[in-house]
């Protein structure tokens, strides 16, 4: 094995970290913040060091886990980045929009290792795997579909879950990463209403957020196409997204895919008159 490839890698991404795992380097992660145990718990079964994440690297807390690699994400804060510098490990920094960027970074991860093939086999899974469900979906009617990655403010999901709901048989609405309106949506009325917050694993208060936002007369809402998305299966760039592609494509085509882990459905439409629970 080459002197060069890392054996001491700290991921400050969930992603790098599902990455890993499914080229079957998980070994490696010696470091890694909470999110990438919640989403990999497995990789606490070895010895470890918790991390602080992308939005607020700590360089102190880097170079005691002494790693030969830093992972992370960089669209966030920028001493954050300065933070993870400062450490002075080789360092690999991403910023996927699309899925196609997607592939590049499971392609750089993976030759960092010395698993090019591992990786290509990843990717050519993940292929696969999202033109089998758009050939499931060929022909089929397409709803229109709003998903957001975040509630306050209200910002639309990221590019790459655009390109799976077009796989799931469904319509984006809305520019993908951007801030919008809940008027704005409401003017739209979408055919479904989808909710994967950031951080908040499966607990959007779909009733609290179709209240608030006086979304009840949407037909997603009238017809209760309202769910909530695990954050992790929508909003980490890796393999992981294979899981939010089933539940996508059950949300929107529920004739033709059966249901998915990872989904909630709203249970009732609240009328104008609801209390307004607190989060």
């Amino acid at each position: 094995m080459p002197s060069s490839t890392p054996r001491r890698i700290a991921c400050l991404q969930p992603s790098a970290t599902v990455i890993l795992a499914a080229i079957g380097e998980l070994g490696r992660v010696v470091a890694f913040t909470k999110y990438c145990a919640d989403v990999v718990p497995e990789v606490t079964l070895q010895p470890h060091t918790i991390l602080a994440d992308s939005w607020t690297a700590n360089a102190e807390q880097i170079i005691a886990a002494q790693p030969d690699l830093v992972i992370a994400s960089v669209p966030y804060q920028e001493k954050a980045v300065v933070e993870i510098l400062k450490a002075g490990s080789r360092f690999l920094g991403f910023a996927p929009k699309t899925l196609a960027d997607i592939y590049t970074d499971i392609a750089i991860i993976a030759g960092a290792v010395g698993a090019s093939d591992r990786g290509e086999a990843v990717i050519a899974h993940m292929q696969r795997r999202i033109e089998q469900v758009r050939a499931g979906t060929a022909g089929l009617s397409r709803p229109r579909v709003f998903c957001e990655e975040w509630g306050k403010p209200l910002i639309t999901s990221q590019t790459w879950v655009a390109e799976l709901v077009e796989a799931a048989g469904g319509e984006f609405l809305g520019a993908p990463g951007r801030q919008i309106s809940a008027e704005d949506v409401a003017r739209m009325d979408p055919d479904i209403l989808i909710a994967a917050w950031c951080g908040a694993g499966d607990r959007v208060p779909l009733e609290k957020v179709v209240h608030d936002r006086n979304w009840q007369g949407t037909r997603a809402a009238r017809t209760s196409r309202v769910y909530c998305v695990r954050d992790e299966l929508l909003n980490t760039p890796a393999p992981t997204l294979l899981r939010g592609l089933d539940a996508l494509a059950f949300a929107i085509h529920p004739e033709r895919f059966d249901g998915a882990e990872g989904i909630r459905q709203i249970t009732g439409v609240p009328s104008s008159t609801a209390v307004n629970v607190a989060l």
